[in-house]
C-alpha cells in the first residue's frame, strides 16, 4: 500500500481518543504535545490521565463510548482492547467520514502512527508500510543517535534566520540561496565552530518519542 506521508496542524482542534488505559494514554499525550483539544471516552483511566482532567488539559468521560461522541471531532483514535468495539468506533467515524486510526489494527484505520526521531523542532518520521514495524523503530533509535543537542540548536537557528530574511525587502531568488547555503553540511560545520553552538545546545533537547 502506497501512503501519503503529511505532518497535521492539530492546535486547537477537536480530537477523540476512545480508550484511557496504557496505550489511550501515549496516544493522548502525542496530541497534547501537538496542542489538540484532546477529548477521552473511557469508563476507565490510568492515573495520568485522570492527572490530565483534573488539571484541564483534556476532557474525560468515565462510560463507554457513545456515536455522538464523535459529533464534531476532527481525528479519531481508537485504544480499546475490545475488536468489537473498536469496528463500531471505525465504522462510525467511516460513516461521517472522520479521519480514524485503530491501534494494532491497521485493517480499521485511516493512518498509522510512524516512529517519529525527535530532536527540538526537527521531526523524522519512519514508516515501512507495516512490512517491519521493528525495522522502524530500530531506524528511529538511530537517528536519535546521530542528531544530538547540537543539531536541534542549528535547526532552531535556522528558523530564526529565516524569519529574520523574510522580514526583508530582497530577492526571492537570492533569499533562497542563502538559506539553502547556511542548510548545508558546510553550513552546520560553520556553526560548530560558532559561539551560539555551545549556547544553545544547553537550551535544546532531543526527546525520543515513544
Amino acid at each position: 500500500m502506497s501512503l501519503f506521508p503529511v505532518f497535521l496542524k492539530l492546535r486547537g482542534r477537536p480530537c477523540l481518543v476512545v480508550g484511557a488505559g496504557r496505550v489511550g494514554e501515549a496516544k493522548v499525550r502525542s496530541l497534547l504535545e501537538s496542542d489538540a483539544a484532546v477529548h477521552v471516552v473511557g469508563p476507565r483511566a490510568t492515573e495520568t490521565v485522570k492527572q490530565w482532567a483534573r488539571e484541564g488539559k483534556v476532557t474525560w468521560q468515565a462510560r463507554s463510548f457513545k456515536p455522538s461522541d464523535l459529533d464534531g471531532q476532527f481525528l479519531v483514535v481508537v485504544a480499546t482492547s475490545s475488536r468489537r468495539l473498536n469496528e463500531q468506533v471505525y465504522q462510525e467515524a467511516v460513516r461521517r467520514r472522520l479521519l480514524c486510526n485503530v491501534v494494532d489494527d491497521p485493517a480499521h484505520g485511516d493512518f498509522y502512527y510512524g516512529a517519529v526521531a525527535r530532536c527540538g523542532p526537527l521531526q523524522i518520521a519512519i514508516s515501512t508500510s507495516g512490512c517491519s514495524p521493528a525495522l522502524a523503530q530500530r531506524l528511529k533509535r538511530d537517528l536519535e543517535g546521530q542528531f544530538g543537542r547540537a543539531y536541534a540548536a542549528w535547526v532552531e537557528q535556522l528558523g530564526e534566520t529565516r524569519r529574520r530574511l523574510r522580514a526583508r525587502t530582497m530577492d526571492p531568488k537570492r533569499r533562497q540561496q542563502l538559506l539553502h547555503r547556511l542548510a548545508s553540511r558546510e553550513g552546520y560545520a560553520a556553526f560548530l565552530r560558532s559561539k551560539a553552538a555551545k549556547r544553545l545546545a544547553r537550551s535544546s533537547q532531543c526527546a525520543p518519542t515513544a
